[in-house]
């Protein structure tokens, strides 16, 4: 095993920390990875939210092998090669209607970039050049590059990198635990969050504003499922003013919700679509923005012998990629896993929300097969409590996540009822070694009953999400 761990500079990880005791993986297959002593955990994150089909599946690996001996590298800047396209004709056919171009990236940063630049270049060229203003939402995720740290809104995140993008608002975000907590599915309350983009109208004028990105269900900073409405309130406005809207679906896209796409659960049709992770079942690095046709229309004026959008990326395209995503589509039609988890999320609601009654517990949310479980912080600590929570499922054979002081599960869609009791088990034991109960006067231990937790818990919990929520 590696003995010097100390060249590596790893990325959203407490380095001084896993560097004293480190959780190295050798080998991963179907819902399980090992590691180099041969201790065996159970994958309750599909790697990184990406591998939606589950570890080394055969079609995948065998098409990366097959592409790697065929062809290592093909350019794609004036040129092209067949599978780039085949990949993209399957790709729209599971897209919502009218959102059929593709644009490759080779990550979902890369994808927020690339959506974000098309959406103030398409205004531009059909006139609209005012319209620079990008409006994103608090607490939301988009990647770590400047264009997605700046409408993100995740403070970590953002605060050590200077003054950002300029001409950025942010949107207020929807949890709302004080009316919402203990939500199965969408939360009840908070459709009307959808018109603090009518303030941004009012503030900065339409006619300035280019676009709107929001995660349909923010995953990273503590899986925060949307009102019911909110989303179609918010296509609505959006539509009222001429402002393109952009779903973040790194998370959300091939199956998590028990759809192809949130745009399809949740019956809202965004302009564009940035993706990643489970394109490629997180194989090989792949994004893609998907527009909608009239998108790239705009562009095809001028000469034809001259470039229409000047952006890409060496990688866009790249074979192994490509192939990877292909056979990811194969394996994904072959065993209905784009839309099996509506099968399952009634068995994975019930178990997530068995936890209510633990120690600590103030809220749990679920969608589809993403959960997270929320747990009052430590005073004057944020984020130990669930870090701690972590290292003990670690230790136990379970791989969790988290957010701040959420715990976030969103498995390979391959789980079954024994691998969900399994999580239960293990996170519910991590939960009461964690802590004492949460002390609230109106606290209730009963798992029957839902657990109401003062506005200054709320304000801590909130406290520590800003100040410890991770990358997807």
């Amino acid at each position: 095993m590696q003995k010097n761990l100390d060249a590596y500079w790893m990325p959203f990880t407490a380095n001084r920390q896993f560097k004293q005791a480190p959780r190295l993986l050798s080998r991963a297959e179907g819902m399980h990875f090992w590691t180099p002593e041969g201790r065996q955990i159970l994958d309750g994150i599909a790697g990184l939210w990406c591998v939606n089909a589950g570890h080394a599946r055969p079609k995948i690996v065998k098409a990366i092998q097959d592409q790697a001996a065929e062809m290592d590298f093909a350019p794609p800047f004036q040129m092209g090669h067949p599978k780039a396209f085949e990949l993209a004709e399957r790709l729209v056919e599971l897209t919502p209607q009218g959102v059929n171009r593709v644009f490759y990236t080779n990550s979902g940063s890369e994808a927020v970039e690339t959506a974000l630049k098309m959406a103030i270049a398409y205004h531009r060229v059909r006139g609209e050049g005012a319209r620079t203003r990008l409006i994103g939402r608090e607490r939301g995720y988009h990647g770590v590059n400047f264009g997605g740290i700046s409408v993100g809104g995740i403070v970590a995140n953002r605060k050590m990198f200077g003054t950002l993008l300029g001409g950025v608002d942010h949107m207020r975000h929807t949890h709302d635990p004080a009316r919402n907590a203990f939500s199965k599915g969408q939360p009840e309350h908070g459709e009307e969050l959808a018109d603090d983009l009518e303030r941004m109208v009012a503030l900065h004028d339409a006619s300035t504003i280019a676009a709107v990105i929001v995660e349909p269900v923010s995953g990273s900073t503590g899986v925060l499922v949307p009102p019911k409405r909110y989303l179609e309130r918010l296509r609505s406005i959006c539509d009222k003013h001429g402002i393109l809207l952009i779903f973040d679906e790194v998370i959300t896209g091939f199956g998590r919700l028990g759809s192809p796409f949130a745009a399809d659960h949740f019956g809202v049709t965004p302009d564009m679509m940035c993706v990643a992770k489970g394109l490629t079942n997180g194989a090989v690095p792949m994004g893609a923005v998907f527009a909608k046709q009239f998108i790239q229309d705009a562009f095809m004026n001028g000469p034809e012998h001259l470039i229409e959008f000047f952006h890409g990326y060496t990688y866009s395209a790249h074979p192994l990629a490509c192939a990877a995503a292909l056979g990811t589509l194969d394996t994904y039609a072959d065993e209905q896993l784009l839309t099996r988890g509506a099968k399952m999320a009634k068995s994975f609601e019930n178990a997530v929300h068995s936890m209510q009654g633990l120690p600590n517990v103030i809220d749990v949310r679920n969608i589809g097969l993403v959960g997270g479980i929320e747990l009052a912080p430590i005073p004057g600590e944020p984020g130990k409590r669930a870090f701690n929570v972590f290292l003990d499922c670690w230790e136990k054979g379970l791989l969790v996540r988290t957010t701040g002081d959420t715990i976030a599960l969103s498995p390979p869609l391959i789980i079954e009822d024994s691998h969900l009791a399994q999580i239960v088990d293990t996170l519910s034991g991590a939960i009461r070694r964690a802590g004492g109960h949460v002390q609230s006067s109106n606290h209730h231990a009963s798992a029957a009953a839902p657990i109401h937790v003062s506005e200054s818990t709320h304000a801590a919990v909130n406290t520590a999400v800003r100040a410890t929520a991770h990358a997807a």
